[in-house]
């Protein structure tokens, strides 16, 4: 197997320093990419000295300590560069930089992972990553008396996480889906670190012989055909309600979009009786298999374009008026929020009214779909293919199961031979 990478210590001579001497620089080759980089080290010295101290294979006593420290300097980013596979320079950069300890550091590694998501603008994960962060803390101080500086990887054992559920359950008074939720989290850490090769992987806490994690149970969150009539011919009692009511039967009525693909729709994406976009859920997590929802375009979605949409319906211009171009990556995230909110607290206003369901959010309209789709006849297949999921698991999971009224029918109809 051809090797990865090239490392030595290289004086770099391109630029003098005031006392007259070079410094002297990490050199990192990659044979996959074919580029090289150079990263500072402590040392400087004049060309003359660099010879005597490192190219020549004995160097004089005076200079063996010396030579000591370089090579010490060498085989750490030699060992670092050995842990990463294939190796890269991103990853390489990170591990070499980090002080001492920190790559046994779950807080360290919790702040790299919501770095990263924020650079490349997942901002709701990366506060979800935030959110578990501070609850591990949390629960520290509250065992300790005082705020952690750090966790280390070793720490966290199926009893310490059986604590750690303990206390969000009972003292925290938290949901077992909460809990699940920010151990997945750490849950994922430990398995970028494992593969980083920064812990032993047999102090991984989790599994079936050791820390599980609760399994909810989840609640479909589904309007039957009845439910949705009733919904659907409800008279709103204000106009936010009306509007509610209107984008979350267009979210229904168009695959089940969920509110933060509907205020990226452009008018470019319309066509004729269509509608197409990538969900903006997969568009970062799926890119080497990225498939394009087709939505057709019913009366009733129709009305709602003409209804809301943006008057000039020119072909970059955002259809809805939620979002505006000049808007920052935040400040989209805040008005999607913001928008999500005004239809679940109108649409929960009206639902009760008609004696539905205090529950009702957006993500009904999405489990709504898929559901009705299938107790209609639709394919398992053909609902996964609308939803852009990723697996048939997924889709299962949304669909809330055959009213009584059909399973009555089926066997009836058993016995016509």
């Amino acid at each position: 197997m051809e090797k990865e990478f090239s490392i030595n210590l290289v004086l770099d001579k391109r630029r003098e320093k005031d006392n007259g001497l070079y410094p002297v620089k990490l050199w990192v080759y990659s044979t996959a990419s074919q580029t090289a980089k150079r990263y500072p080290t402590k040392f400087s010295f004049s060309d003359s000295d660099f010879n005597s101290i490192w190219k020549t294979t004995k160097p004089r006593d005076k200079y063996k300590d010396t030579r000591n420290e370089m090579e010490a300097v060498r085989l750490k980013a030699i060992d670092e560069a050995k842990s990463i596979v294939p190796f890269s320079f991103e990853i390489f950069e990170k591990k070499l930089y980090r002080k001492s300890g920190e790559a046994e550091n779950i807080f360290w590694h919790y702040e790299q992972v919501i770095d990263e998501l924020k650079k490349n603008n997942q901002l709701g994960t990366a506060s979800n990553y935030d959110l578990s962060l501070k609850s591990l803390k949390g629960f520290i101080e509250y065992t300790k008396g005082k705020a952690p500086e750090k966790l280390l990887f070793s720490e966290v054992t199926a009893n310490w996480l059986n604590r750690y559920e303990s206390y969000m359950l009972n003292h925290k008074e938290l949901s077992h889906t909460t809990v699940s939720f920010y151990v997945r989290a750490l849950r994922t850490l430990f398995n970028r670190a494992i593969k980083a090769n920064d812990i032993d992987k047999n102090i991984y806490p989790f599994g079936h012989d050791a820390y599980q994690l609760p399994a909810v149970k989840r609640v479909k969150k589904t309007l039957n055909r009845a439910q949705l009539k009733q919904l659907f011919e409800a008279t709103a009692q204000t106009p936010e309600q009306q509007k509610a009511k209107d984008f979350w039967f267009f979210s229904y009525s168009c695959n089940g979009m969920n509110v933060k693909d509907i205020a990226l729709l452009r008018y470019e994406d319309l066509h004729d009786n269509t509608f197409k976009f990538i969900r903006a859920k997969t568009a970062r997590t799926s890119k080497e298999n990225l498939t394009e929802v087709v939505v057709y375009l019913t009366d009733y979605s129709k009305s709602i374009i003409e209804k809301y949409g943006n008057a000039t319906h020119q072909p970059k211009q955002y259809v809805f008026s939620i979002l505006n171009d000049s808007d920052t990556e935040v400040e989209k995230r805040t008005k999607i929020q913001n928008f999500t909110r005004f239809i679940n607290q109108n649409l929960k206003k009206l639902a009760i009214a008609e004696g539905i369901t205090a529950d009702i959010s957006t993500y009904w309209a999405r489990h709504s779909f898929a559901t009705n789709a299938i107790r209609q006849g639709a394919s398992m297949e053909f609902v996964s293919e609308a939803l852009s999921h990723s697996n048939m698991k997924t889709t299962k999971g949304y669909f809330a199961g055959f009213e009584d009224e059909a399973k009555k029918e089926l066997m009836e109809t058993l016995m016509n031979f």
